[in-house]
């Protein structure tokens, strides 16, 4: 009886990953339904939902491929390491999915990745993606060094259950100092990205004006992670920054399209009203992201889950 409910479990399971693989890569499925899909693959293991997000990093949708990239990085997959090369030395790809490839990698963080980095770093044209290797590079020796000394910082857990693409600076620093070194455009990109971790982690009215604030940097990349970052934090302080990034039409789509997500999180009539009127955006990445943010909402409303979990068959939902 034992051998009999193991095999019926795993054959539920491969109809389960089966169908989810099938939903992630079918382009005539609404987007938010592609993204249930890979959201529900990211909490996986194994070869099938592996391969379905590898194949995700080459869709025709640069939204849901960078999104495939980092859910790869946060699954830590070290068999994905191979095709996020490949991803990230194919310059025919958007940046935002090279970017998130060089992310994954980092997140992955073997000593094996700093030879693919290096080489990016020093010819990717697009500058969000080298200052992510720089990142992702900085971020392996910092995990190095944690397994032969006992910093802490290097090694604390996010509370938000991210793999962060940088450790959060140390405890002890005042929010003072953290806003400093976050709006500072002379310090690299690894000690910026440490103080707005770290002010995440403090939260607190003058954390979150802190991060506020730093929308206004220089760098595309660091915007979109604050953007990320008060998406997570789900303040409502950030509503009208975030809006205000989301309407520009000369911003970045990255940073954008993390507008959108995050305004989404926060989730007040201004910000719905907001999403609405930019799912129509003539730029995929950001009426995608729109798209998505939406469905997330309403699903979160109706009182369900937006990923497919706990299905007993799968394929009769299809």
């Amino acid at each position: 009886m034992g051998s009999l409910n193991a095999a019926t479990t795993t054959e539920s399971g491969s109809k389960m990953e089966q169908f989810l693989g099938d939903r992630l890569l079918d382009p005539t499925l609404p987007i938010s339904e592609r993204f249930r899909a890979l959201f529900s693959l990211r909490n996986l293991k194994g070869t099938a939902p592996r391969n379905a997000l590898i194949r995700a990093t080459r869709d025709t949708s640069n939204l849901l491929a960078h999104e495939a990239a980092f859910a790869l990085g946060q699954m830590q997959d070290t068999e994905a390491i191979p095709a996020l090369a490949a991803v990230l030395n194919d310059l025919s790809l958007h940046p935002i999915v090279r970017h998130e490839a060089a992310e994954a990698l980092g997140a992955i963080g073997l000593e094996s990745n700093i030879p693919l980095l290096k080489n990016s770093l020093s010819v990717d044209p697009a500058e969000e993606v080298r200052e992510t290797c720089e990142l992702a590079l900085k971020r392996i020796e910092q995990m190095n060094a944690a397994g032969t000394c006992d910093d802490s910082s290097t090694t604390e857990k996010s509370p938000f259950m991210s793999v962060d693409p940088a450790a959060p600076a140390a405890s002890c620093s005042s929010i003072d100092m953290l806003r400093e070194a976050l709006l500072d455009e002379e310090k690299g990109m690894y000690e910026r990205y440490a103080a707005l971790f770290a002010l995440r982690n403090h939260g607190g009215e003058g954390a979150v004006s802190a991060i506020i604030e730093s929308l206004g940097a220089r760098s595309a990349l660091l915007k979109h992670e604050v953007a990320y970052v008060l998406g997570q934090l789900q303040n409502k302080a950030a509503s009208a920054a975030l809006s205000r990034i989301l309407k520009d039409v000369n911003e970045h789509p990255m940073v954008r399209h993390e507008a959108a997500e995050a305004l989404g999180s926060i989730a007040d009539e201004q910000s719905i009203a907001l999403l609405e009127e930019f799912s129509k955006d003539s730029e995929p990445i950001v009426s995608q992201s729109c798209e998505v943010a939406l469905s997330m909402l309403e699903y979160e409303r109706s009182g369900k889950s937006f990923e497919y979990l706990f299905m007993q068959d799968p394929l009769a939902q299809a």
